[in-house]
């Protein structure tokens, strides 16, 4: 495991985001926060890798490919449900790092560093979380197969802070706040209490990563005199290859400061969505 204690934060950032065992990259992700915490890091500029460390499993598919999440009494469904979330929280962890790394060379305040090493430590948090409930119903990590659409959307925007700024947290993170709470219920409703509750600690957290994508989404703007609704807009339809699909947790977004002027007229209507579906169907 890389010792932080002796490496500036871009080069623990290297290491850690190169470590292929998912446990070992979050338990060495938390211990990087805690080291620069204590103020034991220079920031430094070395690069992140443009693709990280993985274990030889999950094998990535595409996304047709991969287990559906049924939530019902079968444990098999919350197994797949569980899996496919730890996979994105292990993304968040990459992605989290990369973003506190890969823009050194831009004058950013030491606050955007400390803002997304909180990040990578609650989605270190989290991805230890859900391994263990995995193991709870004897299963595990690796276990099932995954897509690689984050990482994707990570190395297209490698080049543009405010495009990755627009695209991790104000797109697919912001997603996560739409559709956990159903998630949640569901759950509950089938008895399983234990992951409806990681799932309840899951979207608070991600309540507050949406909130600091706003926020350096809207200073890095402010930088450069650009107007923020505008700007979300014309990077999500260049970079965002998909739809804003309705309904929305209104009260969620609201609460992460993202208001419906950014995402409203990006949203595809509920009987588009409803005739698209029938099509594909057919």
């Amino acid at each position: 495991m890389p010792d932080p204690t002796r490496k500036t934060l871009s080069g623990a950032i290297s290491g850690i985001i190169a470590i292929k065992d998912a446990r070992q990259k979050a338990r060495a992700t938390r211990d990087l926060v805690t080291a620069w915490t204590a103020k034991a890091l220079p920031l430094g500029r070395q690069m992140p890798p443009d693709r990280p460390g993985r274990p030889g499993r999950p094998l990535l598919r595409p996304p047709r490919e991969v287990p559906r999440r049924r939530i019902t009494q079968s444990v098999h469904g919350r197994i797949a449900l569980l899996h496919a979330i730890a996979h994105i929280e292990l993304n968040a962890v990459d992605l989290a790092l990369d973003m506190a790394s890969r823009f050194t060379g831009t004058s950013l305040p030491l606050d955007f560093y400390h803002d997304w090493l909180r990040v990578a430590d609650d989605e270190a948090r989290h991805f230890l979380m859900l391994s263990d409930r995995l193991a709870d119903l004897d299963a595990a990590y690796g276990d099932l197969a995954a897509h690689d659409g984050l990482w994707q959307a990570a190395d297209a925007t490698k080049h543009d802070l405010l495009a990755r700024l627009a695209i991790a947290p104000l797109v697919l993170e912001a997603r996560g706040l739409d559709v956990t709470p159903t998630m949640i219920a569901r759950l509950q409703a089938v008895g399983d209490a234990e992951t409806a509750a990681a799932l309840n600690i899951i979207m608070t957290d991600e309540i507050t990563h949406v909130l600091v994508g706003k926020r350096w989404f809207d200073y890095v703007c402010g930088l450069d005199r650009l107007d923020p609704v505008s700007t979300w807009h014309n990077l999500v339809k260049r970079y965002f290859h998909g739809d804003l699909k309705p309904p929305f947790n209104i009260a969620a977004r609201n609460a992460a400061r993202f208001s419906a002027a950014f995402y409203g007229s990006l949203a595809v209507r509920d009987d588009l969505v409803a005739s698209s579906s029938r099509r594909h169907d057919a």
